[in-house]
Order: structure tokens, then C-alpha cells, then sequence
């Protein structure tokens, strides 16, 4: 990707890398989860400086475990590399799983509170952000996710920022790019209703189609409940002629379509969102399948700028697997706060809320370079702006699209 890196991040950066179920993964959720190392309490206590806390939710078990994982495993990173390179402890790091489930973010989110957490990196899905943020706007408590991209996340108050793109972002630059390409002369949706991730994208993706001129000859939906076997919709868009597939869904169920697809020879072009990165990485899947499958993310670990490799070395070297963009969004996220701390408006002796006001008058005013985009800025409601990419699979690796 083509994008410039800031002279904090450029200097910190070391080595690391991993992701869901491997031994890498399990050995991170114990570092990151058990608070301060005696290494770390020493180097506090040497330097004679605060250091500042940082949480984090996400889902590290469950169905949604492979964003959960890389969003813990690049926050991680991120502090270890800081506090690396300045020599004490900028940042300690507490992570809880949350399994996707909204009650069990609302637990997650009060044992870092109990713990001192000053500012909140997550949670990493939009239920579970959507029930969460509520809380933070009474608590004044700066919430920054990293993968969360529902509007009424932030939506819910000026506390609360994104690191990715909005739902509605994503569904209006996905019908523009398929429409200013001509992917597709007839196309297909399928869509989980039971999720504001999902529904978010399709109902700005449906508006935007229409304004194009892109004929949507089928839109079929499922649900949470009723998702193990998605063929009936598969079946719905081949009878409907479909030539291109929008899939506004996560990669588990995305792959259970190209399963069902391939089974009785039918061969859309498949169309997802960032929800669909970590497809390629699901245990027992044929990536083969996965040919030619076309994505908008802000995010590839084969892009060959400095800035990528850097970070895709770091994370490979520390985690023994290959980052998926929700890693980048969230090592994005601690250097953001990071770039902040070194302007100096941000120290650990702050309250949660004095270090949040202060966080939304940096955010809001800053421009932040990162592993998912060159001139990142904020809008006063927190949601962020940066260049959207689409990318290939080619080969079985995540490719620009020309």
C-alpha cells in the first residue's frame, strides 16, 4: 500500500506476527491478558513516569475469534514496540474476550474499568461496540475501535472513534466500484439481517446500486440463528441470473457460499467488504474457491510499500502468521494515541476523563499516517477518512485490483 508512516511509528518499529489458533495466538492472549510483567513493573518504576492504560475487547474465542485475535495481537505489538523504543513504559496493556457477545463486552468493559483503564482500544465488533459505547459516554471514557464500522457506534457520543471505514462507506464506494468497472450487468446480495455490520453496508450498498443504475435482481437475507447451511440463497441468486455476488458478511459465513457455489458450478464474481478479510486464513477451507473473490479493505499484507512490510515482518516475527487488515486497524490505533502522548497532551497521571477530552481535541485536529492509510484524519462525530482499496485474490494472496 502507498502510504507514508510517522516519524513515531517509523522509530519504533521491531520486530513481530500470528493469528487464530495457532501457538502464537494462545501464548498472546496469556501475555496480554495477565497486566504488567516484572520487566514492565521495573521499567515503570525505574523511570519514574506514569505509565498510561489502555484496554481492549474483543472476541479472542468463539466465531468471530480471528478478528478478536488480530485485534489483540496488533494492539500488543504496538505497545511493546513504544515502550521498546522509548525505554520505559508508555503503555500498559490489559485485553478481554468478549466471544462477540454484547452482555459479555458489558463485563469485559467494567473489569477494565476495575483495573484503571484510561482509554479503550475496541471493542471489535458493532453489537458488542453498540452496547458498549453507551457506557463510555457516562463514564467520559475515550473509545477508539479498531474494526467496529456500524454508524450508531459512533453515533452514540463524541467520545467514540473509528479506525475503519463506516458501514455506509463501504456499501456506497463498493457499488460505485462495481458500477464504474462494470463487474456485474446483474447482481446478486446475500445478507445476515441479524447483524448491524451487515445490514449497515447492504442498505447504503441497495440506495447506491439503484442511484448507478445497477440492477439488483435478488437480495436474500439469514440470520444468526438459521446460517448453517446458506445454499437456499446461494440456489436464489443463480436462478436469478446474478453474474456478480455482493456479500456485505464475515469470512465464516462468506466461505459457506463459496462452498454451496462451487458444489453446483456456479461461478459469480463474489463481491465482500472488510468483514471478508481472514477468509484465506479459516482451517480446512480450500482458498482455491476463494479465486478471483474480490474485496474493499484498507489493508494488504502484500503490499510492497516500506510501511507495510515493516509492520507485516514485525507481526510475522512475533506471532508466526501473516496480519489481516483488523490487526493493522488496531496497531493504528495505539500509535494514534501515541502520536497524541508525544504532542503532549497525554500522560498517565491523567483521570479517564480529563484523558479524554483531551484525546477527542487531538483526534479531531490531527492528521495521522498509518499501516492502513497516508493522511488519516477524524470528523467531529469520530468517524475517520482515508482511502478505500479493493483487492483481488489471486493466487491465493490478496492483490490490488487494477
Amino acid at each position: 500500500m502507498k502510504k507514508l508512516i510517522s516519524a513515531a511509528l517509523a522509530s519504533a518499529m521491531v520486530l513481530s506476527l500470528a493469528a487464530c489458533g495457532s501457538t502464537g495466538s494462545s501464548e498472546s492472549t496469556s501475555a496480554a491478558t495477565t497486566g504488567d510483567s516484572a520487566a514492565t513493573a521495573e521499567a515503570s518504576a525505574t523511570d519514574g513516569t506514569t505509565p498510561i492504560k489502555l484496554g481492549g475487547i474483543g472476541p479472542t474465542t468463539g466465531s468471530a475469534a480471528s478478528y478478536g485475535i488480530a485485534v489483540m495481537q496488533g494492539e500488543q505489538l504496538a505497545v511493546d514496540e513504544i515502550n521498546a523504543a522509548a525505554g520505559h513504559t508508555v503503555f500498559e496493556f490489559k485485553f478481554e474476550d468478549d466471544e462477540h457477545d454484547a452482555e459479555k463486552s458489558m463485563n469485559a468493559y467494567n473489569t477494565l474499568k476495575d483495573w484503571g483503564m484510561q482509554a479503550l482500544l475496541g471493542p471489535v465488533t458493532s453489537t458488542p461496540s453498540l452496547s458498549v459505547a453507551g457506557e463510555t459516554v457516562n463514564d467520559n471514557m475515550f473509545m477508539l475501535t479498531p474494526s467496529a464500522s456500524a454508524v450508531d457506534v459512533v453515533e452514540t457520543g463524541d467520545n467514540v472513534f473509528q479506525m475503519c471505514f463506516t458501514d455506509p462507506n463501504q456499501g456506497i464506494v463498493s457499488a460505485d466500484y462495481i458500477a464504474e468497472k462494470g463487474l456485474g450487468t446483474k447482481i446478486g446480495v446475500i445478507y445476515d439481517s441479524s447483524d448491524a455490520y451487515s445490514m449497515g453496508i447492504y442498505n447504503a450498498f441497495a440506495e447506491e446500486a439503484t442511484a448507478k443504475g445497477l440492477e439488483v435482481v435478488t437480495a436474500v437475507s439469514f440470520t444468526s440463528d438459521n446460517k448453517s447451511d446458506l445454499s437456499t440463497q446461494v440456489a436464489k441468486c443463480q436462478e436469478a441470473g446474478a453474474d456478480l455476488v455482493f456479500l456485505p458478511i464475515y469470512y465464516n459465513e462468506a466461505s459457506q457460499i463459496l462452498i454451496a457455489a462451487d458444489k453446483v458450478g456456479y461461478k459469480p464474481t463474489f463481491f465482500g467488504c472488510d468483514g471478508m478479510d481472514g477468509i484465506l486464513t479459516i482451517e480446512g477451507f480450500d482458498t482455491s474457491l476463494a479465486e478471483g473473490l474480490m474485496l474493499l479493505c484498507p489493508f494488504s499484507a502484500t503490499a510492497t510499500d516500506e510501511t507495510t512490510q515493516k509492520f507485516v515482518s514485525a507481526y510475522e516475527a512475533a506471532y508466526n502468521e501473516t496480519p489481516i487488515q483488523f490487526a493493522a486497524d488496531a496497531y493504528d490505533c495505539v500509535y494514534a494515541i501515541y502520536e497524541c502522548v508525544q504532542n503532549g497532551s497525554i500522560n498517565g497521571d491523567m483521570s479517564a476523563s480529563d484523558m479524554c477530552d483531551a484525546l477527542k481535541a487531538q483526534f479531531t485536529t490531527m492528521t495521522f499516517n498509518g499501516t492502513t492509510g497516508e493522511g488519516q484524519t477524524w470528523s467531529a462525530d469520530g468517524t475517520v477518512n482515508k482511502p478505500p482499496r479493493v483487492y483481488v485474490v489471486t493466487d491465493g494472496a490478496y492483490q490490488t485490483a487494477e
